[in-house]
């Protein structure tokens, strides 16, 4: 509460060594200290009751697997957890404050971090968004190479949720399957990218380098493995009955409720909202492929599985078809401002080459755009 400033505006420092030095005297302490007391009236809760006193008690700020402090105030009567009130918000990522500071190439590493499991799905955003601005049309097989490698984060995605979530429940076994399956995924991603969790592989306009060769045998091995073991899970996790009586009208919303607290994906569909992003506005040639958008109807923890779950079987048949309908040509688009310039050209055309150590060093300059919408 007692910050100063915004840090996220424009006009306040992106690094640490702009700032003046930082100094703490008594007097500056003891307010820092007085501004972190607990005050249960600020949190709406009562001190006591009629015959007792209450016991508060701070649950973090801790990491719960997701990259953002999460802290959680307890009010307890003896044993019995009498409140609580959670504090979000209390950690912010500053990924765009750290984008001021970067290259429109560089940032690129960035954005595999923003939902650390996503990996390449993470690029795909944001070099689609850099290539509307710059006018560069990607081609075909860039499309088609991106949207198979997004399927495969998906799915180690929902298997680490997978294996987790039923570990969570009360079953240890299960994660050490999905963990499994996860390996055998990164194998393949691996292979491609070069990279395991943050390949950092997609480019503006196009991806860092061709399929290697025998890409098509890891990704056949691995279409065939998956569905089998997604059968078992189903069979001796997900229909057993402790499971079902753990989670089944656990924690439900309504889609109203989730479009208000701004839920998506998995977690909104399994509340019967049928929305997603990859139907409803196609992109990366999306809407050239067959599958089907799972939804269930109660918005519990149950049904927010079973949807990851059929998304999974659904990633499949995407990638399935990917790998059946590769199309031949380039990895990237001939643009300009597409990083880096292919090296042939580099090594025959001054201009290409003035392009490319441009590139390298500052990253591509993009012409200012600016549009107002209401």
């Amino acid at each position: 509460p007692t910050w100063e400033g915004h840090p996220l505006r424009k006009d306040f420092p992106a690094r640490a060594t702009e700032f003046d030095p930082y100094s703490l005297n008594l007097a500056k302490q003891q307010l820092e200290e007085e501004a972190a007391r607990f005050r249960p009236e600020d949190w709406g809760m009562k001190r006591s009751g009629v015959n007792e006193d209450y016991m508060f008690l701070n649950l973090g700020p801790n990491h719960p697997s997701a990259h953002g402090a999460f802290r959680i105030i307890l009010q307890l009567d003896g044993e019995e957890i009498v409140d609580c009130v959670p504090d979000i918000g209390y950690h912010h990522r500053g990924a765009e404050k750290m984008a001021e500071r970067q290259s429109w190439h560089s940032f690129i590493p960035y954005t595999d971090r923003i939902d650390y499991l996503g990996g390449v799905m993470n690029n795909l955003p944001y070099v689609l968004s850099v290539e509307k601005l710059a006018g560069i049309k990607v081609p075909e097989k860039v499309d088609v190479i991106r949207i198979m490698m997004a399927e495969f984060f998906r799915i180690t995605s929902h298997l680490l949720f997978l294996g987790t979530y039923i570990q969570d429940v009360g079953a240890m076994t299960p994660v050490f399957f999905t963990f499994t399956d996860r390996q055998k995924a990164y194998t393949v991603i691996e292979a491609i990218t070069g990279f395991r969790l943050h390949p950092a592989w997609y480019r503006i306009g196009g991806v860092a380098h061709d399929l290697p060769r025998g890409w098509e045998k890891l990704v056949k091995d691995f279409v065939e493995w998956l569905p089998k073991r997604l059968d078992e899970y189903t069979k001796a996790a997900l229909q057993n009955s402790i499971l079902k009586g753990r989670t089944i009208g656990v924690a439900a919303y309504n889609t109203k409720e989730a479009l208000e607290w701004g839920v998506t994906g998995a977690g909104l569909r399994s509340t019967g909202c049928d929305f997603d992003l990859r139907k409803a506005r196609p992109y990366s040639g999306y809407e050239n492929f067959e599958f089907e958008v799972p939804l269930a109807a109660n918005g519990d923890a149950y049904d927010r599985c079973m949807v990851r779950v059929e998304e999974m079987r659904q990633s499949i048949k995407i990638i399935d078809q990917c790998m059946r309908n590769m199309p031949e040509g380039p990895y990237k688009a001939d643009h300009p401002l597409t990083t880096p310039p292919p090296k042939e050209r580099t090594l025959q055309h001054i201009e290409t080459l003035i392009t490319h150590f441009l590139q390298v060093s500052w990253g591509p300059v993009m012409q200012a755009h600016v549009s107002f919408q209401m």
